[in-house]
């Protein structure tokens, strides 16, 4: 059995989910509305919120997954691309977490997480495949 919590904090929104043996049994994700006071999102107000948000949020995962954090078998994390800031806050809570728990950690591209995600019900993806990502300043078409 593994059990992974999930760390996602590459722009404005705090998300983390928690996966046993494939399956997401937790997904909670934390908004930033501060941002809809400027048109758009300011990279340093996104971080200074994730900070805010990153321990209540895991904490609520875990709840919502009824898991306690020793039964934790990796941590994974976003390592890029996204806003400096943003991404820090989350690999730098990732990595202090798995070094206290001894857990290993796993760093996830954020483009390719968007790209595999479609397969995490289909047990045999088919491929090739052909694929349009829009995140940000990330735009790609992907074989």
């Amino acid at each position: 059995m593994s059990i992974i919590l999930a760390i996602e904090s590459s722009c404005d929104e705090t998300s983390v989910a928690v996966c046993n043996n494939g399956k997401i049994t937790a997904n909670v994700i934390a908004n930033q509305t501060i941002h809809e006071n400027y048109g758009g999102v300011i990279p340093e107000l996104a971080s200074r919120v994730h900070q805010q948000n990153i321990v209540p949020v895991i904490q609520q995962a875990l709840t919502d997954a009824k898991v306690n954090k020793k039964e934790l078998n990796a941590v994974a994390f976003t390592r890029g691309p996204g806003l400096l800031g943003s991404l820090l806050v989350g690999v730098s809570f990732a990595k202090s977490f798995a070094l206290a728990l001894d857990l290993p950690l796993i760093a996830v591209n954020h483009m390719h997480a968007h790209i595999l995600a479609h397969f995490i019900d289909d047990p045999k993806p088919s491929f090739p495949f052909l694929c349009l990502t829009v995140s940000g300043g990330h735009t790609q078409i992907v074989l």
